[in-house]
């Protein structure tokens, strides 16, 4: 992608910013900090204070739009990302959201904390680990208390200032309905935020369609290659009409090269690693399943659900807290299929039993492992970790959407007031910088700067492609 970036809303350059009197009277334009299709980002300053900020020039008014509601339905909190102004675009101009400027995220602690880890200076400490994990959880549950959920929590999207404080950035959102809730918020008497936008908008991200459902369907089971399974996919996108919508999707080449993301820039303010697609229309209460960084996306997302609520956000969090323990993510899945398998060799067989409603998602009739004979256990993920630490993680990573513990009951956690204490924030220790130019920090997590694949049939081993009454089913061994 090239760093010039894309058009406005209305058919403005990359470089409209500069010429947006609006703007330039409130603000100094300073240098551009990154680019990408959705928005381009500049480093600004405020003239009546001369306070450092963020100035995104957003390409598209219905997302911009998208993303001022959300936090403004957050509202002032310590631990979002705060909106400072909005100035709408026009016919020639895009919207430009004025935000806080956070140089550093978790993602750049994370690193920093590996490096000395791998020279012998040790991690995180106990008493800053748990700091860094309080300020997660109170931005998480400060989204949640207003009803939106976040869908894309990761390292790389909670952003540090100099100074330690961690805020959550808020990306062209939309809010869950009311029953999709998180369970212990059905009774908080508050009403969730709802963005107020076309149906046909709802979960749209900039990158990539939502393809069609199924193939039709053939009589019996009837033995399928990988080659002809690429093929019958490469028909439905071409024969697709705005019919059903399909959960096994992809970014380039097949259904397991899903959320490719080779053309993105290292932007500290792009959209997502990842891409939405069009979401079936508002009356459903529905949106899309692929939401999210893979590695950090909820088992019912994976499995292609498009009914979900806050608790998709509980996952993810288990996630990151789980790699602020061990330094490393604890499911990091090269496709979809493969991440599924990892779960589910850490947690066991996804059944009616561990995971009820289970098979009614999208895709659970579609893609097959062979049984678990032998979990390895969240235990194992965790080594050398206390029960309180291990315990926090189950407490967010299970299958049960409904009993994943809310942020707002985890901050209240015995753990976090065991020996050692947390430290104040002014006492953690911040990386100096971010690394932007370091090749490897992209790879890391999930950018190919090549723009290839991040999928290959050959890294999954033997696979069996059946056609089925109801269209087709993979099954791996």
């Amino acid at each position: 992608m090239a760093i010039g970036g894309g058009s406005g809303s209305g058919g403005g350059g990359s470089w409209s910013i500069h010429g947006r009197a609006d703007v330039t009277s409130r603000y100094e334009v300073l240098g551009r900090a990154g680019s990408g299709t959705y928005a381009d980002v500049y480093r600004g300053r405020r003239r009546s204070d001369g306070a450092t900020v963020a100035l995104k020039e957003v390409h598209d008014a219905v997302s911009a739009r998208r993303e001022a509601e959300a936090l403004l339905a957050v509202g002032p909190s310590p631990h979002v990302v705060a909106l400072l102004d909005h100035f709408p675009g026009g016919d020639c101009d895009d919207d430009v959201l004025v935000l806080e400027w956070l140089p550093l995220d978790l993602a750049a602690v994370v690193r920093d904390a590996r490096r000395r880890a791998a020279g012998g200076g040790g991690g995180i400490a106990g008493a800053q680990l748990k700091r860094w994990m309080l300020q997660v959880l109170e931005g998480v549950a400060a989204c949640h208390r207003a009803g939106v959920v976040h869908r894309d929590l990761k390292p790389a999207n909670l952003l540090i200032s100099e100074d330690g404080m961690l805020k959550a950035r808020i990306l062209q959102q939309t809010a869950s309905t009311y029953q999709d809730m998180h369970p212990h918020d059905h009774n908080s008497g508050m009403e969730p935020w709802v963005s107020q936008q076309p149906a046909v908008l709802k979960g749209t991200e900039e990158e990539s369609p939502y393809y069609e459902s199924l193939v039709p369907a053939a009589q019996g089971p009837e033995t399928l290659t990988a080659a002809d399974y690429l093929h019958e996919l490469d028909q439905l996108r071409t024969n697709s009409s705005d019919a059903d919508k399909m959960s096994l999707q992809d970014g380039d080449a097949s259904c397991l090269a899903t959320c490719s993301t080779g053309d993105i820039e290292d932007d500290p303010f792009r959209a997502s690693y990842s891409y939405d697609g069009e979401g079936v229309g508002e009356e459903s209460g529905a949106f899309t399943s692929c939401v999210g960084t893979r590695w950090f996306r909820a088992p019912e997302l994976l499995y292609g659900s498009t009914n979900y609520g806050l608790e998709i956000d509980l996952w993810s969090l288990g996630c990151i807290l789980a790699e602020l323990l061990n330094l490393e993510p604890i499911f990091p899945g090269i496709s979809d299929i493969d991440q599924i398998s990892r779960i589910i060799s850490v947690l066991g067989d996804i059944t009616e039993e561990t995971f009820p409603g289970c098979s009614n998602l999208p895709d659970y009739n579609k893609i097959f492992f062979n049984k678990v004979k032998k979990l390895t256990g969240l235990e194992a993920c965790l080594p050398n970790k206390s029960p309180s630490e291990v315990s926090i993680i189950k407490q967010l990573i299970c299958y049960d959407p409904a009993k994943r513990t809310s942020a707002a009951d985890l901050l209240n956690d015995m753990y976090f007031t065991e020996e050692p204490l947390p430290v104040p924030i002014e006492g953690l220790q911040v990386p100096a910088s971010k690394d932007e130019d370091d090749d490897s920090s992209m790879e890391e997590w999930g950018v190919c700067k090549d723009g290839g694949s991040d999928s290959d049939f050959d890294e999954f081993g033997s696979m069996d492609v059946t056609k089925t009454d109801k269209g087709f089913s993979i099954r791996f061994s």
